[in-house]
């Protein structure tokens, strides 16, 4: 493959800053994939790692100016939101060092010899292994949180997984910045800089999950970039997981009740949350059931007054503002399909935001209005107007999986009256994380948190935000008849690893 340059681009002016790298070359690729795959070792004292990710996140908050300011350079988010994002990025490797120290994780099992089961039970001892090098492709929205430092990579080292990113072309020169910081933290601790590696370019991409010593992979994007890596996964002569986010509309469902009793305060919420990063939030509710009448229009003009008080924004680059763009006028091209406040160009580099209105009947069958029901990058959401609570099942059960799915009940609904029970019952299958009464966007790294969903939301159903996320890394393996002086520490009767286990039946922690 050419080793074309890698320039870090403004996407306030669309201009070239500088280069920053050229792309990798398959050599290059595989080099970097062998350094990784030679730092395992470094990595299998679970002490060592947890001071690593601990160590990382220092680092990284020591060269927080400097990141900011890189990163706001080419993502045009802004410093308040990235100081946000960047904190969140180094809360999240502290929360996996902890949870290498406690080692749970590993979900140790121990089973003597039994006589009396039928059949048999042997001498059993299971816990998890990491599975090798992993792959992660980082997110063009989340420069520091879903990017080379961010929870596809933490919680893979976590696991004992060396990990090689392939940098977003968003932002290649925080990229290269954030590699260096890790590396620097791995050094510290005796780990190889090889132990995180980074590779630019689409092609590089390519090679990169067809490479035989890449174990799994972890990706954030497009339904079509993130299917054709998918399928080249799969395709490999051994098969690897592809654990990817490719795409979420995020559906939200307004009862009639809850708009009566908080009309207003909807609109507002809705507003606040689909414009929040000029509408670049994977989690941002792009999609709205609401009723039609009387209560309906009050949220909307609440909608409209919202959405109106928004300033243009700066999407992370230009090609995504021209399919912001496009996809707006596709929509808008339609029959029946408003646009209270039109969403569009603010300006030669900006969007503006905005919403389309719609009558349900028009999506309860297949048809040209199926683009009404897929993601519009961009700070743009649909609000359906529903006649009767069958016209609001009809539309749910065409819907693709989502990361989330929001309900909006009133009070009443919420204590048990009326269809709160169905609807919730009905959100369910469609999403990995079910609202009621807030919002989707904002996602909290806590132990509970799962940040996936049914197809395309994700291609697995793991999480990646949360603690669990680490079991994408690993794979489980019993030891039989295996002599106690040969076994990992952790599996031995002694416990000297101090781990939480289950040892003959009882749960030890």
């Amino acid at each position: 493959m050419a080793a074309a340059p890698v320039w870090s681009v403004d996407p306030r002016t669309g201009k070239q800053r500088e280069q920053v790298a050229v792309e990798a070359t398959a050599q290059e690729v595989d080099a970097a994939v062998r350094a990784a795959h030679e730092a395992r070792g470094a990595l299998a004292d679970r002490a060592v790692r947890a001071a690593f990710l601990r160590t990382a996140a220092q680092r990284l908050e020591d060269a927080k100016d400097t990141l900011i300011e890189v990163a706001d350079a080419e993502s045009a988010l802004g410093p308040v939101r990235l100081t946000g994002e960047l904190a969140r990025t180094c809360f999240q490797l502290r929360a996996f060092a902890g949870i290498v120290d406690e080692g749970a994780f590993l979900d140790v099992v121990i089973n003597h010899p039994d006589d009396t089961t039928v059949p048999p039970t042997p001498d059993l001892r299971r816990y998890k292994v990491p599975l090798g090098v992993v792959a992660v492709y980082s997110a063009s929205n989340f420069p520091f949180a879903f990017s080379v430092a961010g929870g596809d990579t933490a919680s893979a080292l976590a696991a004992g997984c060396p990990v090689v990113v392939k940098s977003h072309p968003d932002h290649p020169a925080l990229s290269e910045l954030v590699a260096k910081v890790l590396r620097r933290a791995a050094a510290e601790h005796g780990v190889p800089e090889g132990v995180l590696g980074l590779v630019h370019g689409f092609e590089a991409g390519v090679e990169l999950v067809k490479h035989p010593l890449v174990a799994a992979a972890g990706f954030t994007g497009s339904v079509r970039g993130g299917r054709a890596l998918f399928d080249a996964a799969a395709a490999r002569p051994v098969p690897i997981p592809f654990h990817g986010e490719l795409g979420s509309l995020n559906p939200v469902v307004v009862t009639e009740a809850a708009a009566e009793e908080r009309a207003e305060a909807i609109g507002t919420g809705l507003a606040s949350s689909m414009t929040m990063g000029v509408g670049q939030f994977c989690t941002k509710p792009g999609f709205v059931l609401a009723p039609a009448g009387e209560a309906g229009d009050r949220l909307l003009k609440s909608l409209v007054d919202g959405v109106s008080d928004t300033d243009a924004g700066v999407l992370l680059d230009h090609r995504m503002r021209d399919h912001f763009l496009a996809g707006i006028e596709e929509r808008t091209r339609l029959a029946d399909v408003e646009s209270p406040v039109t969403p569009g160009a603010g300006g030669e580099h900006t969007v503006s935001a905005g919403f389309l209105t719609v009558p349900a009947s028009r999506l309860t069958a297949e048809g040209a209005y199926d683009v009404l029901i897929e993601e519009c990058f961009g700070p743009v959401t649909v609000v359906a107007r529903y006649e009767s609570p069958e016209e609001v099942t009809a539309v749910l059960s065409r819907l693709p999986g989502n990361l989330t799915a929001t309900l909006h009940l009133s009070e009443a609904e919420g204590a048990g009256e009326g269809r709160g029970a169905e609807l919730l019952a009905e959100l369910t299958p469609l999403a990995g994380r079910v609202l009621v009464n807030g919002w989707p966007t904002g996602v909290a790294v806590a132990p509970s948190q799962h940040h996936g969903g049914p197809y395309p939301a994700t291609t697995s159903t793991s999480t990646s935000v949360g603690g669990t996320a680490i079991e994408r890394w690993l794979r489980p393996v019993a030891y039989q008849g295996v002599p106690e002086a040969l076994l990992p520490v952790e599996l031995r009767d002694a416990n000297e690893a101090g781990v939480p286990r289950r040892f003959d039946g009882r749960l030890e922690r």
